[in-house]
């Protein structure tokens, strides 16, 4: 009970005093002042100026003047009657008697003052219905009921009988309460719990307690009840903290056994509640083999600013018998970082980012991460960015350290940094107020500068010396210029030139060594000698494009078909580039045969490329189809509009010839199309590459042309249809169709085929975000519409190198969930590999809202990463510790 009584006490006491004097409690009361009595001097009216010079005035010792204690404006009401008894001093208000002062509130059926004896008393209402209108006292945000309160405002003790508070989240009722003081309450058979439900679901009970408002709650031995059945869980004492704030504690592990580790506890350890912005969680697992891990994870959170979470994880697994053949030991580590900007903070900068590094394994040996989308794929990546506007400028800037890993090569790509320097496109030649009628005024000017320092390493030397050896860096400045201009009336012709430079900071010298041997046993090679020193090439092309719109309309006079639009986008462009390599490259001896001379560029493996090698003179083809219709209305008498459908989003090909080859001229033709169906509940997208020319019995390409027809070489299809049981219901007048507005804002619906991450006991966040999604729902003895949801997903992938064909991927992926009853959902996950006719990565999940708790059971049944989750326990934070979890970890592979 976290009421301050002594405010009460005023109150009354307020209350008291104004029915007595005024009887006028609409207005603010004055308390009368007692004579206090003036020294008495014995001296004329001008006592003062017969006082000699200089001369002090002994004055005797007066009273203080009392202190105001009326603050406020004092108001009360009855809805049946206010009794003032003289004789007994009483006065009785009846009936939502109610009394308010400065910001504080009385309500209850019956409010009783005793000024004789010094006491409030108040009650509630009892009649045919039974006892309502208890007593309700509210200071600010904290409110208590109770059943009544008897409180004397002279000795400012108080009792108060079947109380109701809410300290912090947690609701307590107290059959009988005492006050003795401001700061020290007693309390006999107390309950704890978080329902908020009339009849708690469960609670913690309790014969005798201590509270000091505001800080704490000292209770005796304690039970858990169920459901109003006590339960053996006891606990001798019990301490709970009562605070608005975070404050800092031990989190209880969880428990469970493991086939290769043994017995375990994980994600035990100590929470830093360090200020209302950051915290911090040390978190550690311990296995009977000798296994350990460490976690240690914070958040922040500065208002309108930035917030942001990190976390770094380190693990040492053990498998096998220490002397044994099986026995082996090995260590991951997995760091993570996300940081988001306030983009109100500054509009002109923002700083992001996301960060994921650590072992290339981690994901597949980790003991205590059930990361599935992570587990599947096979590449991590980072970015940390600056971005930075120049106001009054047409540039801006961006600073950025990207880091790519492949898990299953181990090979690690990072920049450190990564600077952008970008110029708007301006117009040098517009008109007054920017007007561009002509194609002079129409010349657009691009500029954009990037420099790198990038790293090229494996998980053996990552975080080591040798990580920086063979690091690249260079600059490359780019600017283009470009305009169009109405050709021919409906061609829009766009003529184009771009530049390039590219700094260097170091160069390759090839040289030959008579002494190598090479991978095929002979006796000279090539070495490479890095030379550091400022390089430089540049390079430049020629273009341009000729476009334009062809549109076809089918008109329909029968049914709701009402037209077909199809809309053809031909556009032929020419790029010219001469040779630059030419004028860099080197030749050197290349074995024992002098006049066997190997050509090179200085700049090979460089990060910006070599220049240009070869006479680039091409011409590029591509046509862009879209189909749309449409549909009247199905009433031909409503006022709906005409709905527009699309057919065919797109359905493009495109190709290219070199005038400058001397052979196979023209480039495979690449084809692809996509498109939505039944209700935009189909995403269909075919991929598809052509080559027009044969190929020899060593799959090499030929100049000469196929027989009649293209060649497919490579083939792609890949479906995704989602359904759920809203798409049966009608829909109410005036409600929108989810996915045609979804449509109109031009989304794309990507199923979630993997399911949702099995998180750990503690992780903080993710109970926040279950509290969120698992609020109380009312439940039904009988439903007839069971809610669901399913999604599809479909991908094949065929090639043809000329000599044989392959099917490379063909598999079916499904996941959805069903809504048993308002409180039981179940979901999976699953798929099947047609072409190795097995079941892909799979897995169930069983939850149920259980009111005041949540249970939660994932399993995933077969698979390398075969595991399962349970967990029952109370959703608020405060009781977060009052649960049970069992868990099997995946038998992690090492090798």
């Amino acid at each position: 009970m976290r009421t301050n009584l002594t405010y009460i006490l005023l109150v009354f006491y307020l209350f008291y005093f104004q029915i007595s004097v005024a009887q006028d409690f609409g207005k603010q009361i004055i308390p009368s002042k007692k004579a206090v009595k003036k020294p008495i001097l014995n001296t004329s009216k001008d006592t003062l100026v017969d006082l000699k010079k200089g001369e002090k005035l002994k004055q005797t010792k007066d009273s203080i003047k009392p202190k105001e204690v009326i603050d406020g404006i004092i108001t009360h009401n009855a809805e049946d009657y206010t009794i003032q008894n003289a004789k007994n001093k009483t006065v009785t208000l009846y009936n939502n008697a109610q009394v308010t002062y400065t910001d504080i509130d009385l309500k209850a059926g019956i409010i009783v003052l005793d000024y004789k004896n010094n006491t409030v008393y108040a009650k509630g209402i009892k009649d045919s219905l039974g006892y309502h209108q208890r007593p309700v006292f509210k200071q600010g945000e904290q409110e208590s009921e109770q059943d009544s309160i008897l409180f004397n405002f002279k000795t400012k003790k108080a009792l108060v009988y079947g109380v109701k508070t809410v300290q912090g989240g947690i609701i307590t009722y107290g059959e009988k309460t005492k006050r003795v003081n401001d700061s020290t309450i007693y309390m006999r058979r107390l309950r704890f719990t978080t329902s908020k439900k009339k009849n708690p679901d469960y609670y913690i009970q309790t014969n005798k307690a201590k509270l000091i408002p505001g800080k704490k709650i000292i209770v005796g031995g304690s039970n858990l009840v169920l459901a109003d059945v006590p339960t053996p869980v006891y606990l001798p004492f019990a301490y709970f903290p009562l605070t608005d704030k975070r404050t800092s504690g031990f989190i209880i592990p969880s428990w469970g056994e493991s086939n290769s580790q043994g017995f375990f506890l994980q994600n035990g350890g100590y929470y830093f509640a360090v200020s209302d912005y950051f915290d911090l969680t040390l978190l550690t697992d311990l296995y009977t083999n000798g296994s350990w891990g460490l976690n240690a994870s914070s958040s922040y959170n500065a208002r309108y600013k930035f917030n942001g979470n990190f976390s770094v994880r380190y693990e040492n697994i053990i498998r096998g018998i220490r002397g044994l053949s099986d026995y082996n030991k090995s260590s991951n580590f997995n760091i993570r970082w996300s940081h988001s900007q306030d983009a109100k903070a500054s509009p002109n900068s923002r700083f992001s980012a996301s960060v994921n590094l650590g072992s290339s394994k981690y994901y597949q040996q980790s003991l205590n991460e059930f990361n599935n989308s992570q587990f599947l794929t096979n590449t991590l990546s980072s970015s940390i960015s600056y971005y930075k506007k120049f106001v009054g400028t047409p540039f801006n800037m961006n600073v950025t350290a990207t880091h790519s890993q492949n898990t299953n090569t181990e090979q690690i790509t990072m920049t450190l940094p990564s600077l952008q320097l970008n110029m708007d496109r301006i117009y040098p030649f517009a008109g007054k107020s920017g007007v561009k009628n002509n194609p002079i005024q129409k010349i657009g000017l691009n500029y954009s500068m990037q420099g790198k320092y990038q790293i090229n390493t494996t998980d053996d030397e990552f975080f080591t010396e040798k990580m920086f050896n063979t690091a690249k860096k260079g600059i490359q400045h780019n600017v283009s210029a470009n305009t169009n201009l109405k050709a021919f009336k409906y061609f829009t012709l766009s003529p184009s030139v771009s530049y390039k430079e590219v700094w260097y900071f170091d160069k390759i010298n090839k040289k030959y060594d008579p002494t190598l041997v090479n991978s095929n046993g002979n006796i000279g090679g090539t070495v490479n000698d890095t030379i550091s020193g400022f390089n430089r090439f540049n390079e430049y092309n020629l273009g341009v494009s000729l476009s334009t719109n062809v549109y076809g309309t089918f008109n329909f006079k029968k049914g709701r078909l009402k037209a077909i639009r199809h809309t053809i986008r031909p556009s032929i462009s020419y790029g010219y580039r001469p040779n630059f390599a030419e004028k860099y490259d080197l030749t050197v001896q290349q074995n024992s045969d002098p006049t066997d001379l190997l050509t090179y560029s200085p700049f090979e493996g460089a990060i910006y490329g070599t220049p240009g090698s070869g006479v680039s003179n091409s011409i590029g083809i591509s046509v862009n189809n879209v189909l749309e219709a449409k549909v009247a209305p199905k009433d031909p008498d409503s006022d709906e509009e005409d709905e527009k459908i699309t057919i065919l989003n797109n359905l493009n090909f495109s190709t290219s010839y070199n005038i400058a080859a001397d052979s196979l001229r023209w480039s495979p033709l690449n084809a692809n199309a996509g498109t939505r169906l039944f209700k935009d509940k189909l995403a269909l997208n075919v991929n598809a590459s052509f080559d027009p020319y044969q190929v020899n019995s060593k799959g090499q390409r030929i100049n000469k042309f196929n027989d009649g027809i293209l060649r497919l070489t490579n083939f792609n299809v890949t479906a995704n249809y989602s359904l759920s049981s809203k798409d049966f219901e009608k829909k109410k007048e005036g409600e929108k169709d989810e996915a045609k507005s979804k449509r109109g804002n031009g989304a794309q619906d990507t199923p979630d085929l993997f399911g949702q991450n099995m998180s750990t006991t503690n992780d903080f966040a993710s109970n926040g975000k279950q509290n969120e999604e698992n609020k109380t729902k009312k439940t039904e003895l009988y439903k007839a519409k069971i809610p669901w949801t399913l999604n599809l997903a479909y991908a094949i992938n065929y090639s043809n190198d000329g000599l044989e064909s392959n099917v490379g991927s063909n598999s079916l992926m499904f996941s959805g969930d069903v809504e048993l009853s308002p409180k039981w959902k179940v979901g999976f996950s699953s798929g099947y590999d047609i072409k190795d006719n097995a079941f892909t990565y799979t897995r169930l999940s069983f939850s149920r809202d259980l009111d005041s708790w949540r249970l939660n059971f994932n399993w995933t049944p077969f698979g390398i990463n075969s595991s399962y989750n349970f967990f029952i326990g109370v959703k608020s934070s405060v009781l977060s510790d009052l649960k049970w979890d069992k868990n099997k970890p995946p038998d992690r592979v090492l090798f």
